[in-house]
């Protein structure tokens, strides 16, 4: 297209990805550095909340990205005793749906690919400029735009002066994908507590479930990797069942957030965890990543001048990321951060907050966001939710 735009972009994961779709759907050429040698993702299974499915809708990747998910229709936190302290139930405009994070990294991947765009492996980024410069392994180059989408251990984001905080936190995750099972409950999400503990279990597709185990990082056993199952059945003797299905290696990952003076500088741009990586306590990372580049593109659309549409954009975006950066710190806070003995007054604050309408809309306000840039007339795909019957 003569006299299109062109967007160099650091890293393919899910955030550079997605910006690149997003941006080659509105006519621009992009090319993308990744660092590794193929395109793979790791992890287990990944909260879409309907801010995210609306925005991979407008990606044009929402069917190919969940067309394994089982549906979901409620979620609730149960205690040490079975007490349940929290139940959301979901509905055709309010849902949320875990596929592996596998299928729909291959969805983004093929969309892109369609779209023309450049993916270059074994080309790792190591520097950004605020005037359009990207510097990798394989040389430099020129663009109108730079996307910075390396993570939340960004260099480049220190090299254009843009990090503020990177905060390791005193909880971590282990994320699985056990064999499921007929008895398994097939639309419901439960999260049990025990103590400091924390296991999730999650309907993932016909043949796995999600399973992830939180704790502190002072629980030597409960990071284990390989899971000390032992020690993870004596804190939850009634899903021994769950736990004894867990035969993969996984890894143990301590949970961080990132804090940044500014998204942007000049002509480039910190998307994803590069630019408000948070703990998975609301499950809400992907969500905000897939929402805050769809809108990225639509300001950038909107202005032939780059920065000042860059500094709209996140005037525009940052507000809502920041609330449940803040929120998702809470929750982590009110569901690890307990002495042992206290753990029923624990129980009774989570029980008495999900009851208030205030604390609802503060948890699930980006659940309930519509994206900028998402138009169900133009997709047309605005109600999919996969089938089980």
């Amino acid at each position: 297209m003569a006299g299109a735009r062109h967007a160099e972009v650091a890293g393919a994961g899910l955030g550079g990805l997605a910006a690149s779709i997003a941006l080659a759907q509105r006519g621009w050429t992009v090319r993308v550095h990744e660092r590794s040698a193929e395109l793979r993702m790791f992890g287990a299974g990944i909260w879409l909340w309907e801010n995210g499915l609306r925005s991979l809708d407008a990606l044009g990747v929402l069917k190919e990205a969940v067309q394994h998910a089982r549906p979901i229709e409620s979620l609730k936190a149960v205690d040490q005793d079975g007490k349940v302290l929290m139940h959301r139930k979901f509905g055709a405009l309010d849902r949320l749906l875990i596929p592996p994070r596998a299928d729909l990294y291959d969805a983004l991947i093929a969309r892109a690919t369609d779209l023309g765009v450049d993916i270059r492996t074994e080309a790792a980024a190591v520097d950004a400029t605020a005037d359009g410069g990207l510097t990798t392994v394989d040389g430099e180059f020129e663009a109108d735009l730079v996307v910075v989408a390396d993570g939340a251990f960004s260099r480049l984001r220190d090299s254009l002066l843009l990090g503020k905080r990177l905060e390791y936190l005193d909880e971590g995750y282990t994320r699985l994908l056990i064999p499921r099972r007929p008895e398994d409950p097939p639309t419901e999400i439960i999260e049990h507590w025990s103590g400091s503990r924390r296991l999730l279990y999650d309907p993932c597709t016909d043949d796995l479930n999600y399973v992830c185990l939180c704790c502190n990082v002072d629980d030597d056993r409960g990071r284990d990797v390989p899971v000390d199952k032992e020690s993870w059945v004596e804190s939850f003797p009634h899903l021994g069942g769950i736990i004894e299905r867990i035969d993969e290696i996984g890894r143990w990952d301590r949970a961080l957030r990132v804090t940044c003076r500014s998204w942007s500088r000049g002509r480039a741009v910190l998307v994803g965890d590069a630019a408000h990586a948070q703990p998975p306590n609301l499950g809400q990372g992907a969500n905000l990543t897939f929402q805050n580049v769809l809108s990225l593109a639509e300001f950038l659309d909107r202005s032939s001048d780059v920065p000042t549409a860059l500094r709209r954009w996140e005037e525009s975006e940052r507000p809502l990321t920041d609330h449940i950066q803040r929120w998702t710190d809470i929750y982590g806070r009110v569901a690890s951060a307990w002495p042992e003995r206290l753990s029923h007054r624990r129980g009774q604050v989570l029980e008495l907050a999900s009851r208030v309408p205030w604390v609802d809309r503060q948890l699930n306000k980006a659940a309930r966001h519509v994206p900028l840039g998402y138009a169900p007339d133009r997709t047309g795909t605005a109600a999919t939710t996969p089938s089980h019957e």
